[in-house]
């Protein structure tokens, strides 16, 4: 009985828990990203990842699921999550970009890199996963910002995209100012 009581007192806390993460970043396909960009310019946000990555299955279950962070990243960014070995074409800024080198047997494994990711994820001639890739609603690539972050420390560059920040002041003078809004102080 006591098992059946604790279980019945702790069921309205599941329910909310399941609400919370239901209400994650609403993810689109980059065709939708650039379509809502035209109609209603705002920046995207592009998690460029593969499969067989950790740090990409880490970003996604300790970043990617805090709720200020998904709530943020839904109001003002476009978010697309990208598979940067997957094998299907995509249409970027008007051109239809693949993955010549994709291989359906090696689908959960490494495979080759899309046409995309070389052309949005490069740093310094360096492709990394995971990589976030900032981007104005003009599909200018701002910055590929490679590596797991937590949502703490991808606050700052997301409210310097996210805000506009960027276009007026560089990353270090933003940051001498930065207020975190999502801890207590």
């Amino acid at each position: 009985m006591r098992t059946l009581i604790l279980a019945l007192a702790l069921l309205p806390l599941a329910t909310v828990a399941q609400t919370t993460t239901s209400k994650g970043i609403q993810w689109l396909s980059i065709e939708e990203a650039q379509a809502k960009a035209k109609k209603a310019p705002r920046p995207l946000l592009i998690d460029v990842y593969t499969n067989w990555c950790g740090p990409c299955k880490m970003l996604d279950r300790n970043t990617f699921s805090h709720p200020k962070l998904a709530e943020y990243v839904n109001k003002h960014f476009y978010p697309v999550k990208f598979n940067a070995e997957g094998g299907d074409a995509v249409t970027w800024n008007g051109e239809k970009l693949e993955n010549p080198d994709y291989n359906p047997a090696n689908a959960s494994g490494r495979n080759g890199t899309h046409h995309l990711t070389y052309r949005i994820a490069n740093v310094n001639g360096r492709i990394a996963y995971p990589t976030i890739v900032y981007l104005d609603s003009d599909l200018n690539v701002l910055a590929p910002v490679q590596g797991l972050m937590s949502p703490e420390q991808m606050e700052p560059v997301l409210a310097y995209f996210g805000e506009g920040h960027y276009k007026t002041q560089d990353y270090q003078t933003f940051m001498g100012t930065f207020k975190s809004q999502w801890t207590t102080p």
